[in-house]
């Protein structure tokens, strides 16, 4: 009987200590509002931090200069894994340069989006997708459009966030640098467009 009352006790012991044990608290969802400045975005494990920096590229930067526009930046932004830039800045354009923009045939309301790049796609189409953060859900990127963007636009200059594209592809943050306005279709002039075509090289 004795043995029988210390076995039941000890059980009860055991589960009594089992009870207490607690699990660790999940951390708070509540981050830092975002800042309406040149913006960084924080890493998650499947992607990594902002890299490069939100100054247009020597060969341009004489035509751009800062300028405050919150609502701008802010649709310029994007969260990781979801596109767009990892950090920005708004410049005003000064002077008329050359901007080139890849897009979706299918779709020629396309054309004057709101994503352009300093310099002509070139190389790899599977290297300008990593660089630019293109999807193939987006766009087969079979046409591309050059333009003159005109003095008095304002855009959004920083290099690109991460996008996820499927559970097999992901794109992480590039330096590659984007621009973003909202109004290509008035704000760029002297266009012409061309078609994508194969060209084939050997694999290293």
């Amino acid at each position: 009987m004795i043995k029988h009352t210390l076995y039941a006790l000890a059980v009860i012991s055991l589960t009594s200590c089992a009870v207490i044990i607690e699990k660790p608290h999940k951390q708070s969802n509540n981050t830092p509002e975002t800042p309406t400045s040149a913006v960084v975005s924080p890493a998650t494990p499947t992607t990594q931090a902002c890299i490069g920096n939100t100054q247009p590229p020597a060969s341009v930067a004489a035509y751009l200069t800062p300028a405050t526009n919150d609502a701008l930046l802010q649709q310029a932004l994007g969260m990781p894994t979801k596109g767009g830039l990892c950090a920005g800045q708004v410049y005003e354009v000064t002077q008329s340069f050359t901007i080139y923009r890849a897009w979706n045939s299918t779709n020629p309301g396309s054309e004057k989006g709101n994503w352009w790049a300093f310099s002509q796609p070139e190389g790899s189409t599977a290297k300008y997708r990593e660089d630019y953060e293109i999807c193939y859900q987006w766009s087969p990127i079979d046409m591309m459009t050059q333009c003159k963007i005109e003095a008095g636009t304002q855009v959004v200059i920083g290099p690109g966030q991460s996008a996820f594209c499927s559970q097999y592809l992901t794109y992480p943050t590039s330096a590659a640098k984007q621009i973003f306005m909202t109004d290509a279709a008035s704000a760029t002039t002297n266009c012409n467009t061309f078609q994508g075509v194969f060209q084939w090289q050997p694999q290293n």
